[in-house]
């Protein structure tokens, strides 16, 4: 009894609008005058719309190891008590979020392959250097984190410490302040002073100071002093992460909301949504109409709508 458009509302009220499906009963009964159980709002979101989308997800997942840069990052997430992690791949025409029990390398290798050879921007985190190691990918370690890190040490009371952080923040500024300004200068010399501040960094990074803390950063630089600037010698990549990190912070407010999964369908249904949300957002689209045309298509037996740029 409930058709494509009453399920594209019912997975849109769920899954943009982080609804419980109390509150959807009881928005469908007082203003519709229709009622629905528990048990079949599950049904429509974790089974009809999930598997509506099911075709167009998949796309995006083959489509992963084929970008030429993606931005990646993950978070916790909990499915009946059990320690699991959402990651986000945010490529440069869609977002692809999925749910894995694990939080290391193994989860890239499955979606990217080992002949991966894009460029990465993500954080510091062990899994990425590994999977730098064991494929072809090219990082880009997120200038934003590392300023983070820089800015705590900048509150130490130790002296020593305090100064070096604080005349590494301003040699960020420098660098930042050249970067907004790239339009205003020429090609060659921007491209001159912004291998000048590269070359300050890492040397001062290199040669920071033994104290606690600064060390840490000081290895870094000392394994992958490069992988900090690749957007130097690299047209089109960005410094930091940023525009992962925007994406996933909608996973985490639904993930407050929420209280995580139950089981397998809960799993693919949040991976689903949230990848169409994501992507039609980024893309201009409206999610609505895009679970209208799937569920159409679902329903009919027709082939989905794409979430890839030029799909219909």
């Amino acid at each position: 009894l409930v058709g494509p458009r009453l399920s594209a509302y019912v997975a849109f009220l769920k899954g943009a609008c982080h609804m419980s499906y109390t509150t959807i009963q009881t928005l469908l009964a007082d203003v519709f005058g229709v009622t629905l159980s528990t048990g079949q709002l599950a049904k429509i979101t974790t089974g009809k719309v999930s598997a509506a989308l099911a075709a167009p997800y998949a796309e995006l997942r083959e489509a992963l190891p084929t970008q030429d840069r993606l931005g990646i990052d993950e978070t916790g997430h909990k499915d009946e008590g059990r320690k699991m992690w959402s990651w986000c791949f945010r490529a440069r025409d869609f977002t692809l979020f999925h749910i894995a029990a694990s939080r290391g390398s193994d989860v890239l290798i499955a979606l990217l392959g080992a002949a991966f050879d894009g460029v990465i921007h993500c954080d510091y985190f062990s899994a990425y250097r590994k999977f730098m190691k064991d494929s072809s990918a090219v990082m880009q370690f997120c200038l934003a984190h590392l300023i983070r890190d820089v800015k705590f040490l900048a509150e130490s009371t130790d002296k020593v410490t305090h100064n070096w952080a604080e005349k590494t923040l301003q040699d960020f500024r420098e660098l930042f302040h050249l970067i907004h300004r790239r339009e205003q200068l020429q090609p060659a010399y921007f491209d001159r002073k912004l291998a000048a501040l590269r070359d300050r960094l890492i040397h001062r990074f290199q040669h920071a100071p033994d104290r606690a803390g600064v060390c840490d950063l000081r290895e870094r630089f000392r394994l992958h002093p490069q992988e900090f600037f690749t957007f130097v010698t690299t047209p089109g990549v960005e410094p930091t992460n940023n525009m992962t990190e925007q994406a996933i912070r909608y996973l985490i407010i639904d993930r407050r909301i929420t209280q995580g999964t139950r089981g397998h369908k809960g799993q693919r249904w949040c991976e689903r949504i949230w990848t169409t949300i994501s992507t039609c957002e980024a893309q201009g689209r409206s999610v609505f109409e895009f679970l209208c045309a799937a569920l159409n298509a679902h329903f009919v037996g027709q082939p989905s709508p794409s979430l890839m740029p030029s799909g219909p």
